[in-house]
């Protein structure tokens, strides 16, 4: 990770309230779980146009074949 750098966002109270619950639990700080969290949602979106993008391909290259498998 690069240096840490504050921000100002928003987000429901209840939601706000749970996450600090969680970090308390868990001896973390809001942030940390935040960066992780934030992390984790980006890096698992990444993945999907790469294997949106793969799955277009495969199709295109097969689509004789599943036509008639489809029949």
């Amino acid at each position: 990770m690069g240096d840490s750098v504050k921000f100002s966002s928003k987000m429901d109270g209840a939601t706000l309230d749970a996450l600090r619950t969680y970090a308390r639990e868990e001896g973390r700080t809001v942030a940390g779980v935040l960066g992780e969290a934030v992390q984790e949602y980006l890096d698992k979106n990444r993945v999907r146009p790469a294997f949106r993008e793969a799955a277009e391909a495969v199709l295109h290259e097969h689509d004789e074949l599943l036509r008639r498998l489809a029949k």
